[in-house]
Formats: structure tokens, sequence, C-alpha cells
């Protein structure tokens, strides 16, 4: 079958076609005017009409360049989240692959020395039996962060449960985790940017504010997912720009936001605790679907 001509236009204005195209009617159009030059003749009418279409692909190749340049920032900003989600999948796997397989064989073979030595070794042996147990609850707690997943078989719920049950396990801060509704049929990366904004709000809650309690709040809104987050620590002043002035958590959650289309809202000051309010908006479908009826008149 023959190609429709919008496919054949299609093609021919690709970038690489027109890369080659201008290419060849910039050549074509010099060599002319050198034969012009060197024959001493009149200015044919086809030169002229060549330099036009040489400026017109020219002036083509610029436009396209200039509109890739310009979605650029926001397909890196995806690539870049993408990466780190491959990343993070890969270092977990080999944590709980091969590093776990190893400090497993040890400890077999910790165990297996502990029942032979004689009494006078025992406590050390001990110690590093107990050295290993912990260790390898570490890699598996590493493992667990870097990679919940939870996520796919327990839901968002039970993975920010788990999660903060084992973050704030041994520290002072009282925390509550509120779900107003069922959370079932989030989509994936919805829920895997709900989990790593909670994530990095928790880190930097037990790095520097100091916080005694911790509110997290989820709840399924007819225009998305919102995800609450509050605490009572010592707060910070909220950077404009939070990537040039060095907050790189809080610009991870703005990036992975803004990925979703959504909305962030981070309110905070010194001595007034901090504010988190992330709005994660529904498909077209989903959100048709979650919308109030309308009453026909």
């Amino acid at each position: 079958m023959y190609a429709s001509p919008k496919s054949l236009i299609t093609r021919f204005v690709s970038p690489g076609n027109t890369r080659w195209v201008t290419l060849g009617l910039c050549l074509c159009a010099t060599l002319v005017s050198l034969w012009v030059y060197a024959h001493e003749a009149p200015l044919p009418i086809f030169l002229l009409v060549l330099n036009l279409a040489a400026l017109a692909a020219a002036g083509l190749q610029r436009w396209r360049s200039r509109k890739s340049i310009k979605f650029q920032p926001q397909e890196l900003a995806d690539r870049l989240l993408q990466v780190q989600e491959n990343e993070r999948h890969r270092l977990s796997r080999e944590l709980h692959d091969d590093i776990g397989q190893l400090l497993t064989a040890a400890k077999l073979q910790s165990d297996w020395l502990q029942r032979r030595l004689p009494a006078d070794l025992q406590e050390q042996c001990n110690v590093l039996c107990n050295t290993l147990n912990e260790t390898l609850a570490k890699v598996r707690d590493v493992s667990a962060i870097l990679n919940p997943r939870q996520l796919t078989s327990l839901g968002l719920e039970a993975s920010l449960r788990a999660h903060l049950l084992k973050t704030l396990e041994n520290t002072p801060v009282h925390w509550s985790l509120e779900c107003q509704q069922r959370l079932t049929g989030i989509p994936e990366e919805m829920a895997v940017a709900a989990f790593r904004i909670t994530q990095e709000a928790v880190t930097n809650m037990l790095r520097h504010a100091q916080a005694r309690n911790l509110l997290v709040r989820l709840q399924r809104l007819p225009q998305g997912l919102s995800l609450y987050i509050s605490d009572d620590g010592q707060g910070f002043l909220p950077a404009t720009d939070p990537g040039l002035e060095g907050q790189r958590g809080m610009a991870g959650m703005s990036e992975r936001i803004d990925q979703l289309g959504g909305r962030l809202s981070v309110r905070s000051q010194p001595g007034l605790g901090t504010r988190i309010e992330a709005l994660f908006p529904w498909a077209p479908r989903t959100l048709e679907r979650a919308s109030p009826p309308k009453v026909l008149e």
C-alpha cells in the first residue's frame, strides 16, 4: 500500500531528515554560486529559490530544536526520578540477595563455631553472633526502605504504618496515621510518590526537627489523593527554590509531585513546626467516576 501524504510529510520533516536536507540545500547553493561566479554568468532564478529553500530548512530545524529544548527540563526531571527508582530497586536487590546471603552464611558458620568452641571463648562468639544478627537486620531494613515491596502486596496504608513503626520504634516521637477512607485501587506511581514523600518528611524530622509528635493523614478526595504531614518540631524557613538552596529533600518532594501534575504546599517557621500538604490528582477517568453526577434540568 502507498504511504499517505501526511505520513510522508511527517517523515520528511523529522529531525534527522531536516538536518540532511538543510546540509544538501546549502551545499547545492554553494556549488551553484561558485559555478556562476567562475563563469561570470547571470544569476539564475533557481539559485534564488535554492537559497530560499535552504533558509526555510534552516529555520524549520531551528524551530524544532527550540521546541525540543522547551520540554527538556520536565522530561529530564521525569527521567531522573525513574533512574532513581530503578537504582533504588537495584541496590535493594543487591543488599537482599548478595550481601544478605553472605551475612546469613556467616551467621550459620558462627552458630556452628559456637557449638564447638570451648567455654572460655563462648563470650566472644556470642558477641560475634549478636553483631551478625544486628547487621543482617540493618541490611534488611535498608533493603525495605530502598524498595518497599509491601506497597504491592499490602497497599499504601499498611506500608506506611509498617515504615513508621520500624523507623520511630526507638524514638520519643508519638505518631499517628489517619486514613479516613479505604485506599484500594491507588495507582502504583501515586502510591510510590506518597510513600517517598512521607519517608523523606520523617527522615528530615528525625534529623533536624527534634519533634515529639507526628501526624500523617491520607484522604481520598474527589479531586485526588490528599497527603498531610504535621510535626511540632523546630521548623525551618522553606526555600523558594529548594534545589538551588541545598534543600535536596524538599526538592525531591517537589519533583515527585510535579511529575504527577499535583500540588505541594510546605508551611513552616522556626519554632512552630512543619506542615506539608500534597495533592495527587486522579487520572481523567478516575476523576469522572469520583465526581458527583450532574443533575439534568
